[in-house]
């Protein structure tokens, strides 16, 4: 089977979409942030701290690539995994890459209590995501399959993601 690859900023999601998704498809679940915090042994946080966000996308695109190659996942990337379009080719290779959507105010709420979060340590979080979600928005919507989920439950949002994953791979496998 395809990989399920869920992409979109922070706080759209896909963590959480993509745990429920894994179990309802009976895949296994990866993190790539996890991933890379396991790997390095320290938070992400900490990575970007000690050395910068340049050094952090060279582990992400490492464990891209580790994960394009292997197969019957669902995977959740961080949420700037579209900086870099060969991530994207890595992924949608061998997967249905799907983007989480979501309006500012939205993730502001969702990320308000989040402290691990480095691009947003900012004292106006609200201008951060606004900016951030302005620079990356070109990339997002570049991604063809996506759910806004701005108004909508998790499960709401999980059935969303099956539906486009199930349709894709049923269209690929009769020749569609």
């Amino acid at each position: 089977m395809k990989n399920l690859v869920l992409v979109g900023f922070m706080g759209t999601g896909k963590t959480d979409v993509g745990q429920r998704a894994a179990a309802r498809l009976g895949l296994r679940f990866v993190d790539t942030d996890h991933v890379i915090e396991q790997r390095a042994g320290r938070t992400i946080a900490d990575i970007f701290a000690k050395e910068g966000e340049p050094h952090f996308r060279g582990l992400e695109r490492a464990v891209v690539q580790e994960l394009a190659a292997q197969q019957d996942l669902v995977i959740a990337t961080g949420g700037g995994i579209v900086l870099n379009p060969d991530n994207l080719r890595d992924l949608s290779a061998t997967g249905i890459v799907v983007c989480l959507w979501a309006e500012p105010d939205v993730i502001l709420k969702r990320t308000q209590h989040h402290n691990h979060r480095p691009l947003l340590e900012d004292p106006d979080r609200a201008t951060r995501i606004t900016d951030l979600l302005r620079q990356r928005e070109p990339l997002y919507k570049s991604i063809p399959l996506r759910v806004d989920n701005t108004h909508t439950t998790v499960e709401q949002d999980v059935e969303s993601v099956l539906r486009i994953y199930r349709d894709q791979t049923t269209g690929a496998r009769a020749g569609v």
